[in-house]
Protein backbone atom coordinates (compact mmCIF):
# COMPACT_ATOMS: atom_id res chain seq x y z
CA UNK A 1 0.00 0.00 0.00
CA UNK A 2 1.22 3.51 -0.82
CA UNK A 3 3.00 4.87 2.25
CA UNK A 4 1.41 8.29 1.69
CA UNK A 5 -1.96 6.85 2.63
CA UNK A 6 -0.78 5.77 6.02
CA UNK A 7 -3.21 3.32 7.51
CA UNK A 8 -6.01 4.07 5.04
CA UNK A 9 -7.22 0.97 3.26
CA UNK A 10 -8.35 1.82 -0.25
CA UNK A 11 -7.96 0.89 -3.92
CA UNK A 12 -5.37 2.78 -5.89
CA UNK A 13 -8.10 4.05 -8.18
CA UNK A 14 -11.36 3.36 -9.96
CA UNK A 15 -11.31 3.44 -13.74
CA UNK A 16 -14.71 4.48 -15.09
CA UNK A 17 -15.64 3.58 -18.67
CA UNK A 18 -18.75 4.95 -20.32
CA UNK A 19 -20.13 2.60 -22.96
CA UNK A 20 -19.78 3.16 -26.69
CA UNK A 21 -22.20 4.87 -29.02
CA UNK A 22 -25.85 3.79 -29.34
CA UNK A 23 -28.53 5.04 -31.71
CA UNK A 24 -30.12 6.96 -28.87
CA UNK A 25 -26.90 8.56 -27.63
CA UNK A 26 -26.38 10.10 -31.08
CA UNK A 27 -29.69 11.97 -30.87
CA UNK A 28 -29.51 12.76 -27.16
CA UNK A 29 -32.46 10.62 -26.07
CA UNK A 30 -32.53 9.79 -22.38
CA UNK A 31 -31.59 6.11 -22.30
CA UNK A 32 -32.20 4.61 -18.91
CA UNK A 33 -33.45 1.05 -18.68
CA UNK A 34 -34.20 0.60 -22.39
CA UNK A 35 -31.74 -2.12 -23.36
CA UNK A 36 -30.31 -0.76 -26.60
CA UNK A 37 -27.23 -2.38 -28.16
CA UNK A 38 -24.17 -0.56 -29.42
CA UNK A 39 -24.01 0.73 -32.99
CA UNK A 40 -21.31 -0.57 -35.31
CA UNK A 41 -19.23 2.46 -34.32
CA UNK A 42 -19.96 1.72 -30.67
CA UNK A 43 -18.55 -1.78 -31.07
CA UNK A 44 -15.41 -0.42 -32.72
CA UNK A 45 -15.15 2.07 -29.87
CA UNK A 46 -15.28 -0.81 -27.39
CA UNK A 47 -12.29 -2.36 -29.14
CA UNK A 48 -10.50 0.99 -29.01
CA UNK A 49 -11.24 1.34 -25.30
CA UNK A 50 -9.61 -2.04 -24.84
CA UNK A 51 -6.48 -0.66 -26.49
CA UNK A 52 -6.52 2.27 -24.03
CA UNK A 53 -6.75 -0.16 -21.11
CA UNK A 54 -4.25 -2.68 -22.47
CA UNK A 55 -1.64 -3.66 -19.90
CA UNK A 56 -3.65 -2.39 -16.94
CA UNK A 57 -4.54 -4.93 -14.27
CA UNK A 58 -7.63 -4.76 -12.09
CA UNK A 59 -8.59 -6.63 -8.95
CA UNK A 60 -12.29 -6.26 -9.74
CA UNK A 61 -14.26 -5.57 -12.93
CA UNK A 62 -17.86 -4.38 -12.53
CA UNK A 63 -20.47 -3.63 -15.16
CA UNK A 64 -24.04 -2.56 -15.55
CA UNK A 65 -25.99 -5.57 -16.80
CA UNK A 66 -27.49 -3.56 -19.68
CA UNK A 67 -26.31 -4.62 -23.13
CA UNK A 68 -24.55 -1.41 -24.12
CA UNK A 69 -22.29 -1.52 -21.06
CA UNK A 70 -21.77 -5.29 -21.12
CA UNK A 71 -20.95 -5.23 -24.86
CA UNK A 72 -18.43 -2.47 -24.24
CA UNK A 73 -16.80 -4.46 -21.46
CA UNK A 74 -16.63 -7.60 -23.61
CA UNK A 75 -15.31 -5.70 -26.62
CA UNK A 76 -12.64 -4.12 -24.46
CA UNK A 77 -11.47 -7.59 -23.47
CA UNK A 78 -12.84 -7.90 -19.93
CA UNK A 79 -15.90 -10.05 -20.56
CA UNK A 80 -14.55 -13.07 -18.73
CA UNK A 81 -13.78 -11.05 -15.61
CA UNK A 82 -16.91 -8.91 -15.42
CA UNK A 83 -19.40 -8.97 -12.55
CA UNK A 84 -22.88 -7.54 -13.20
CA UNK A 85 -24.05 -4.95 -10.65
CA UNK A 86 -27.60 -3.62 -10.68
CA UNK A 87 -26.35 -0.58 -8.75
CA UNK A 88 -24.60 0.48 -11.99
CA UNK A 89 -27.82 0.58 -14.01
CA UNK A 90 -28.48 3.94 -15.62
CA UNK A 91 -30.95 6.41 -14.13
CA UNK A 92 -34.56 5.29 -14.36
CA UNK A 93 -35.98 8.27 -16.27
CA UNK A 94 -39.60 7.22 -15.88
CA UNK A 95 -41.88 9.02 -18.34
CA UNK A 96 -38.91 10.89 -19.82
CA UNK A 97 -37.31 7.72 -21.19
CA UNK A 98 -36.55 8.02 -24.90
CA UNK A 99 -37.07 11.79 -24.99
CA UNK A 100 -34.51 14.56 -25.45
CA UNK A 101 -34.12 17.53 -23.14
CA UNK A 102 -35.17 19.84 -25.99
CA UNK A 103 -38.42 17.91 -26.45
CA UNK A 104 -39.20 17.95 -22.74
CA UNK A 105 -38.48 21.68 -22.48
CA UNK A 106 -41.21 22.36 -25.02
CA UNK A 107 -43.57 21.31 -22.22
CA UNK A 108 -41.49 22.24 -19.15
CA UNK A 109 -39.19 25.23 -19.77
CA UNK A 110 -35.71 24.96 -18.21
CA UNK A 111 -36.32 21.29 -17.37
CA UNK A 112 -33.26 19.29 -16.31
CA UNK A 113 -32.94 15.72 -15.10
CA UNK A 114 -30.74 17.10 -12.32
CA UNK A 115 -33.20 19.62 -10.92
CA UNK A 116 -36.75 18.49 -11.70
CA UNK A 117 -38.88 15.59 -10.45
CA UNK A 118 -38.60 12.43 -12.53
CA UNK A 119 -42.19 11.26 -12.79
CA UNK A 120 -42.35 7.50 -12.60
CA UNK A 121 -38.57 7.17 -12.19
CA UNK A 122 -35.74 7.71 -9.73
CA UNK A 123 -34.68 10.75 -7.75
CA UNK A 124 -31.08 11.84 -8.09
CA UNK A 125 -30.71 10.91 -4.41
CA UNK A 126 -31.57 7.33 -5.36
CA UNK A 127 -28.62 7.31 -7.76
CA UNK A 128 -26.46 8.67 -4.96
CA UNK A 129 -27.36 5.72 -2.74
CA UNK A 130 -26.52 3.27 -5.50
CA UNK A 131 -23.24 5.04 -6.20
CA UNK A 132 -22.36 4.96 -2.50
CA UNK A 133 -22.79 1.20 -2.47
CA UNK A 134 -20.40 0.84 -5.42
CA UNK A 135 -17.86 3.07 -3.69
CA UNK A 136 -18.18 1.02 -0.49
CA UNK A 137 -17.63 -2.19 -2.45
CA UNK A 138 -14.51 -0.75 -4.06
CA UNK A 139 -13.16 0.38 -0.70
CA UNK A 140 -13.39 -3.17 0.64
CA UNK A 141 -10.42 -4.12 -1.55
CA UNK A 142 -6.86 -2.90 -1.88
CA UNK A 143 -6.50 -2.92 -5.66
CA UNK A 144 -7.76 -1.03 -8.71
CA UNK A 145 -11.36 -1.44 -9.85
CA UNK A 146 -12.67 -1.16 -13.42
CA UNK A 147 -16.27 -0.04 -13.95
CA UNK A 148 -18.31 -0.12 -17.19
CA UNK A 149 -21.56 1.83 -17.02
CA UNK A 150 -23.55 4.83 -18.21
CA UNK A 151 -23.20 8.59 -18.31
CA UNK A 152 -25.38 9.75 -15.45
CA UNK A 153 -24.64 7.00 -12.95
CA UNK A 154 -20.90 7.42 -13.55
CA UNK A 155 -21.15 11.18 -13.08
CA UNK A 156 -22.96 10.66 -9.79
CA UNK A 157 -20.45 8.01 -8.73
CA UNK A 158 -17.56 10.40 -9.37
CA UNK A 159 -19.32 13.18 -7.48
CA UNK A 160 -19.86 10.91 -4.50
CA UNK A 161 -16.25 9.68 -4.65
CA UNK A 162 -15.02 13.23 -4.05
CA UNK A 163 -17.66 14.00 -1.44
CA UNK A 164 -20.07 16.08 -3.51
CA UNK A 165 -23.86 15.79 -3.58
CA UNK A 166 -25.34 13.40 -6.15
CA UNK A 167 -26.81 16.34 -8.07
CA UNK A 168 -23.33 17.81 -8.46
CA UNK A 169 -22.73 15.16 -11.09
CA UNK A 170 -24.24 17.77 -13.42
CA UNK A 171 -20.86 19.53 -13.31
CA UNK A 172 -19.04 16.56 -14.84
CA UNK A 173 -19.74 16.16 -18.55
CA UNK A 174 -19.11 12.60 -19.69
CA UNK A 175 -19.22 11.49 -23.32
CA UNK A 176 -19.67 8.00 -24.71
CA UNK A 177 -16.59 5.79 -25.23
CA UNK A 178 -14.49 7.55 -22.62
CA UNK A 179 -12.20 6.56 -19.79
CA UNK A 180 -11.92 8.46 -16.50
CA UNK A 181 -10.13 7.70 -13.25
CA UNK A 182 -10.85 8.63 -9.65
CA UNK A 183 -8.33 7.87 -6.96
CA UNK A 184 -6.25 9.39 -4.23
CA UNK A 185 -3.90 12.25 -3.44
CA UNK A 186 -2.55 11.26 -0.04
CA UNK A 187 -5.68 10.86 2.13
CA UNK A 188 -7.93 12.83 -0.23
CA UNK A 189 -10.22 11.22 -2.80
CA UNK A 190 -9.78 13.07 -6.10
CA UNK A 191 -10.58 12.98 -9.81
CA UNK A 192 -7.33 12.06 -11.55
CA UNK A 193 -8.40 12.11 -15.22
CA UNK A 194 -11.76 12.80 -16.80
CA UNK A 195 -13.59 12.18 -20.08
CA UNK A 196 -10.65 10.86 -22.11
CA UNK A 197 -12.07 9.73 -25.44
CA UNK A 198 -10.88 6.77 -27.46
CA UNK A 199 -9.29 7.64 -30.81
CA UNK A 200 -12.57 7.01 -32.65
CA UNK A 201 -14.29 9.70 -30.63
CA UNK A 202 -18.05 10.13 -30.57
CA UNK A 203 -20.55 12.45 -32.20
CA UNK A 204 -23.55 12.80 -29.94
CA UNK A 205 -26.07 15.30 -28.70
CA UNK A 206 -26.32 16.21 -25.05
CA UNK A 207 -29.43 14.58 -23.55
Amino acid sequence: MDHERGLLRAPSELTLVRHGQTEWSVTGKHTGRTDIPLTDLGRRQADALGEMLAGDEFDLVLSSPLARAWETMAGAGFGNAGVAKDDLLEWDYGEYEGRTTAEIREEIPEWSVWTHPIDGGERVEDLGKRADRVVALALEGDGPVLVFAHGHILRVLAARWIGLRPADGRLLRLDTATVSTVGWERENRVIRTWNIACHLGSEESSS
